[in-house]
């Protein structure tokens, strides 16, 4: 059989699909393929393009397989895109001056950045957000810009947000700038796009809204001045144009293929072009007139294509432009007609500013069938809410979207039908997952191998998840791909077989080298189960950044230091320290809603330095910067507070010393009332201590964040004695069984019984483990040393606390570069010697 040439122009995410497509299908080897890749890179993951900004690895972002490993019926041209098209000759001409001859032709070129005609929209460091490239050059111009330095981005849709986030991730404070009256206004509606505002500015970002930017002036400095539609000036170090893309279709239109009159290359629902040989595939192709900008319709489009050229039959089934992300952190969904465009639709909205929270759904005009939604700020109903658009409800509407209730609550997998869309960007249904596992598919990974449910966005993955669950299938609690075990069973073996380092538990329990799950995760585990400083040996490799350095990490690369006040005291010595600090080293000061004082600004180097001088004032480490106790809240109680009943500051000072440096699966807060006035907000805290005539009422569980939960009773009435004793008991049994950053409240409701289960085991000893659990506790506290007083203790640790290794204090005018993946890399001049598990900064 003669071999038939396939040319794809376009290696993307949906170029990448359909070679996958057909070359699973091309049993026969019938089709040679040649892929003409215009980037430097093969087919990466371009829906996650922000998180390049969290590593500046390209391989972090590669989509699986695709260099076609030991497949010779397909060629990648890297670096090489089509110049022209000869459609009678059936001929493509590279960049490179080769000419390609093809049986078929499939044009997957995607789409560019749009950039509006603004007056100096082409100043050097004007920008736009769509490749690595691009990416690569924002990087550099904010690493030349002073910390803190203004960013605008000129577009508030998703792709403008991602690229805000990406900004802050860079050191840089966003401004967005959104022509119309709401953020990702194609999405939500004007009440979602309100309490997105909210959100996201309370997260850093400064939005402007219903203005566009009306010229780019460049500065004398370099830096830009940018004049908005409202007459405002927003003086920037750079900006983004993230608004909108439009269609790669030049080649098509240089070739005499039709295209649309707003662009794109016209298809029919074969995805063929007005030239036989030629289709079009993803952003790029207009079907019967219409470009869809999503990846699940794109994928779609290489399916047909793929299976049209093994004599199949298939047509574009339309498109489900549902989506689902979070962006900065904040939950966003939208689905179905959203809009409530429907004739007589009806609109169910629950609001709640104070929890952060919008959704909305929309019924047909007899309330019964569900036409689409909107969630902003909790999306966890999404996955079960969008499969039932077109179908009858099971229940009260107002129920699905009620936080008490929740949308996964209320509608079971059984509700289902078989043709439920579960994975929209795959166009995976309910059957198809039902039947992987009639088929043996007894865990997700093996469901995503065999239907490709949750292998993009992952977003289906919570309903592919009680899929299983419902179908009876024991789900994996393993922690990561590197540990078949929960994070409760490595605890256990860590603590049964006294291993102490994490080669030596993955070497014997584990298979590889490990990720940034498992790492910092036992890392945490091994710190939960001895006093051994955290950055003694192995362990310093294991940390976050956060516990790498002992601090916190701010948003302009700078670090935030805070010592503990236990109860909020803090004595008249140390508060003349404190502002001397602050002074000398020009640090930003704020007292903390946990009653103490956090000092932003410093730099790696200066830590030490600052931390000396708090050392010899008698303060110490306060955690702000780990996933251990962080202060324990009081009011004055009755020592000066003419309604206190106990002596409130005392306990607090008597919990915080006993539970300081505690490590934990997530941080803890606690905080002690002295009356039941509550002026300490006991009862939002992982554990709350309010007192009584009699004694003290203990309550736990709560937690802030975007699902705040108040702390339940406990236990009443409890002397001191008491009180620690079930305080240590509680805490040690959540270090013990909680998951990887599970707080206490999520925790708590996950326990079979829930409080009452919690209230038999601390109170009642149920399990017979009080005696074990104090004596635990009671190892933490006579353990307990300072970790930052460990540091200046010990000169390997302080050898750390450089921002370059190479240059402690200024750029080293030794150190020279090479080009590595396109960006300038050091050649080893200057550089000091480091063991190879050692990650630093070099200048």
């Amino acid at each position: 059989m003669m071999q038939k040439n396939i040319v794809v122009v376009g290696h993307g995410m949906v170029g990448h699909r359909f070679i996958e497509a057909l070359r699973a299908r091309d049993e026969q080897g019938e089709w040679k393929i040649t892929v003409l890749c215009e980037e430097p890179v093969a087919a990466y993951d371009r829906v996650a393009l922000s998180s390049y900004v969290s590593t500046w690895d390209h391989k972090e972002l590669a989509l699986s397989g695709n260099d076609y490993p030991g497949d010779t019926h397909v060629e990648v041209r890297l670096g090489e895109r089509g110049e022209a098209i000869d459609p009678e000759a059936r001929t493509v001409t590279t960049t490179r001056g080769d000419v390609i001859h093809y049986d078929k032709l499939v044009l997957a070129t995607g789409s560019y950045a749009f950039v509006p005609p603004v007056p100096g929209k082409d100043a050097e460091r004007c920008f736009v957000y769509r490749t690595l490239e691009d990416l690569d050059k924002i990087r550099a111009a904010a690493e030349a810009s002073p910390a803190g330095a203004v960013g605008v981005v000129v577009g508030g849709g998703l792709l403008g947000l991602e690229a805000a986030n990406a900004l802050k991730l860079m050191g840089l404070t966003p401004h967005v700038v959104e022509l119309a009256p709401r953020l990702m206004p194609l999405q939500v509606d004007e009440g979602g796009g309100a309490q997105l505002k909210s959100l996201v500015s309370d997260l850093g970002l400064t939005i402007h809204t219903g203005v566009s930017t009306a010229a780019i002036i460049e500065q004398q400095d370099g830096t830009l001045a940018v004049e908005l539609s409202d007459g405002s000036v927003i003086d920037a170090s750079l900006l983004v144009f993230s608004a909108g893309v439009r269609p790669r279709d030049e080649l098509a239109r240089t070739s005499g293929i039709d295209v649309g009159e707003r662009g794109g290359i016209i298809t029919d629902l074969s995805c063929r072009t007005s030239s036989e040989d030629i289709y079009a595939i993803g952003e790029v192709a207009a079907i019967e007139g219409r470009c869809y900008g999503l990846v699940g319709p794109g994928y779609a489009t290489a399916e047909v294509v793929a299976d049209r050229l093994l004599g199949g039959t298939a047509e574009f089934p339309g498109a489900d432009l549902s989506t689902k992300l979070k962006l900065l952190g904040v939950d966003v969904a939208s689905f179905g007609d959203a809009f409530a465009t429907t004739p007589g639709a009806l609109e169910v909205v629950l609001s709640n500013p104070a929890a952060g929270t919008y959704a909305k759904i929309v019924l047909s005009d007899d309330a019964k069938t569900l036409l689409g939604g909107i969630l902003v700020g909790d999306a966890s109903a999404y996955a079960t809410l969008r499969p039932m658009v077109g179908r009858e409800l099971p229940g009260d509407p107002a129920a699905l979207i009620a936080p008490a209730g929740g949308g996964s609550a209320e509608i079971g997998t059984a509700a289902l039908p078989d043709d439920a869309q579960i994975c929209s960007c795959n166009a995976v249904t309910k059957g198809d997952i039902c039947g992987a596992i009639d088929n043996g598919a007894c865990d997700v990974a093996s469901v995503k191998s065999c239907t490709k449910a949750g292998a993009s966005c992952g977003g289906c993955l919570p309903l592919v998840k009680k899929l299983l669950a419902d179908s009876g299938v024991e789900l994996s609690k393993a922690l990561c791909e590197h540990f078949s075990h929960s994070r409760q069973e490595l605890f256990q073996i860590v603590q049964m077989t006294g291993i102490r380092t994490f080669s030596e538990l993955i070497a014997k329990h584990g298979t590889g080298k490990g990720c940034d799950i498992c790492k910092p995760t036992v890392a945490s585990i091994l710190a939960s189960t001895s006093s051994e400083h955290i950055l003694d040996g192995e362990q310093a490799t294991l940390q976050d950044t956060n516990d790498h350095f002992l601090a916190n990490l701010q948003k302009n690369g700078t670090y935030s230091v805070v010592p503990r006040m236990p109860g909020g005291e803090v004595t008249p010595d140390q508060l003349i320290v404190i502002g001397q600090i602050a002074k000398e080293f020009d640090l930003y000061v704020k007292v903390t809603g946990g009653q103490r004082i956090d000092m932003f600004g410093a730099r790696v180097e200066q830590l030490p330095r600052i931390w000396q001088r708090l050392v010899d004032a008698g303060m110490e480490s306060g955690h702000a910067y780990g996933k251990s106790l962080r202060t324990v809240k009081s009011c004055v109680g009755s020592s000066w507070c003419r309604y206190g009943q106990q002596d409130s500051v005392k306990m607090a000072v008597d919990l915080e010393k006993r539970y300081r440096g505690l490590r934990s699966p997530h941080k803890l807060k606690l905080a002690v009332s002295g009356c039941a006035r509550e002026c300490a907000e006991a009862r939002g805290k992982d554990v709350g201590v309010i007192a009584t005539e009699r004694g003290w009422n203990l309550y736990v569980g709560g937690n802030g964040g975007q699902t705040p939960k108040h702390a339940v009773l406990l236990a009443s009435d409890l002397d001191d004695e008491t009180l620690i004793k079930y305080i240590d008991r509680y805490l040690m049994f959540y270090i013990r069984t909680a998951d990887r950053l599970q707080r206490t409240a999520p925790w708590q409701e996950s326990l079979d019984g829930g409080i009452d289960y919690v209230r038999q085991v601390v109170c009642e000893d149920s399990l017979g483990l009080a005696d074990e659990l104090e004596a635990a506790m009671e190892k933490h506290v006579a353990g307990y040393k300072d970790e930052w007083a460990g540091v200046l203790e010990d000169p390997e640790k302080l050898s750390r606390f450089v921002s370059f290794v190479n240059a402690p204090e200024e750029a080293d005018p030794t150190v020279q570069f090479t080009e590595s993946d396109g960006r300038k890399v050091p050649v080893g001049l200057g550089m000091p010697a480091m063991p190879a598990t050692t990650t630093a900064g070099v200048k």
